[in-house]
Formats: C-alpha cells, structure tokens, sequence
C-alpha cells in the first residue's frame, strides 16, 4: 500500500508563478513519489516568495504544517533543497519545524539530505552556503545590469504584467466574466483550461493566480 505524501513547490518571483517552475518541480517531486511508492495527495504552491524568507511570509507552509499535524500524512517531497530555502539559517529553521513535528521532508534531488548522520549535516548546510552565494551573486549581478540600463537609456523596466501581450486582455475578459457569473476562482481557472486559454508560458491555470490577475486588472 501507497504512504501519502504532500508536495512543497516554491517559486520566488511573480512573474514566475506561470513559467516553468512550478511545472517543473510537479514533474520530478512526482516522478520521484512514483519510484518509491508514494501517492502524493496534496500540493502546495509557495507563489512568488523569496528564498530568503522565513515562516511567518510563507503561506503555503504554514498551510501545509497545519494539515499534516491533521490528517496523518507524514512525508514532504520538494524537488531539491533551495526550492525549500536560499538561505542556510531558513533552510534549517523549516527542516527543524518539519522534523519536530515528527515529519519527513525529501528532497529528491539529494534523497538522503536530510538525515542525521553528521557527513549529510554538513553537506546540507554545505548545500545552503552555496545556494546563498549563488543567490547573493545573482542579484548584485542583476542590480548592476539594472544601473547599467538605467544610465544609458534613462529607464529600466521589468517583467511586462500580464495583460500586456497580444491575447491576453482577452484572457482576462473572460475570466472577469465567468466570475460575474458566479464561479468561484478555481473553477474560472478549469473553465479556462478547458477552452485551451493556456497561461503566457503554455502551462494551466489556478485559482490563485488568475484571482491576482484579474484583480490587478480592476475586477
């Protein structure tokens, strides 16, 4: 017989939560649960929150901490240690909730990362140093390139909202619509998937995240 387990997926940007992120840690987590037995009954989406932030500024978490101090499930599967946390401090304060709280957390990229043999310890904070570093060099890479832009044209903008690209007003005209009609947000999302409207990047739609959109858009 199966042993049920959640899915913890996180991505840190906004303009991320409809790019391949999420796709692709639903594909190996899954991947992984099929190997070894395991049928995943929950996942949670940590939408647009930085690896550098604890607890208190994860939702999904503590969503997900809530229920399976509830219903029994005891495994967590992430797809590897920094789609947990960036930063080595983060990463130990969510392992030790997990682990206090009697629960398994695996990461299938480094399946045996988290147990307590002192060598795994010390690759596993190893592991954290260096996704920090990585982390800390990206943005001062990007905060330059923005400066650098910013000299030479006057401005520097970002990620375009969606709603900006050919198709997409249409997207959200008929999202505002199936929501007057008074379908929750997720079914608006199945509505949408339904009639091939695929997010900018080809994936499918959740609640959540055509609820944000269409209130950016002034439902």
């Amino acid at each position: 017989m199966s042993k049920t387990a959640f899915a913890y997926l996180r991505v840190s940007g906004k303009g991320q939560i409809d790019g391949d992120g999420f796709p692709r840690q639903l594909e190996a987590v899954t991947r992984y649960a099929a190997a070894h037995n395991l049928k995943v009954v929950k996942v949670y989406r940590e939408e647009g929150v930085s690896g550098t932030k604890g607890m208190e500024e994860r939702p999904a978490f503590n969503q997900m901490v809530a229920e399976l101090q509830a219903n029994g499930t005891r495994i967590v599967l992430i797809e590897s240690v920094n789609r947990l946390a960036r930063e080595l401090m983060v990463q130990e304060t969510l392992i030790g909730v997990l682990r206090r709280g009697g629960f398994e957390l695996v990461s299938v990229a480094e399946p045996d990362l988290c147990s307590d043999d002192p060598s795994r310890v010390m690759v596993r904070q190893l592991f954290g140093v260096v996704s920090q570093y990585e982390k800390s060099t990206l943005v001062a890479k990007l905060r330059g390139a923005r400066r650098r832009a910013k000299a030479k044209t006057g401005r520097c903008e970002g990620r375009k909202p969606y709603g900006d690209r050919p198709g997409e007003s249409e997207v959200i005209a008929r999202a505002k619509s199936l929501r007057v009609s008074g379908l929750s947000w997720d079914m608006v999302a199945q509505q949408l998937n339904a009639a091939g409207m695929a997010t900018r990047y080809g994936g499918q739609w959740f609640g959540s995240t055509i609820s944000k959109i269409v209130g950016r858009n002034d439902l």
